[in-house]
């Protein structure tokens, strides 16, 4: 079940929804999104603000993907690091053999 959440971004209200106790997430990607657009806006008020949000969406989707690209690579870093430590355990445990 979901419950209405209000929003503001850029002086405008969007009602959503939400599931019980993603409220504060939703919340904190609202501001994230406000803060984002007002960056790009700048102090251009009459700015389209489709145009302002499809860029705020792109720089928030560059930004994801990043982090996302980082963390495959560390990830695979650590199962790499994990099967050598694994290979030296099993080669203690079958010289101990």
């Amino acid at each position: 079940m979901s419950e209405p959440v209000n929003i503001r971004i850029l002086e405008r209200e969007f009602t959503v929804g939400v599931a019980p106790g993603e409220r504060d997430g939703l919340m904190a990607a609202a501001h994230l999104v406000d803060a984002r657009m007002r960056e790009i806006r700048g102090g251009n008020r009459m700015a389209a603000l489709d145009q302002v949000a499809v860029l705020a969406a792109l720089d928030l989707a560059h930004e994801f993907l990043q982090l996302k690209a980082k963390l495959e690579q560390r990830d695979a870093a650590l199962a790499e690091t994990l099967g050598e430590l694994n290979r030296k355990l099993d080669g203690l445990f079958d010289s101990a053999r």
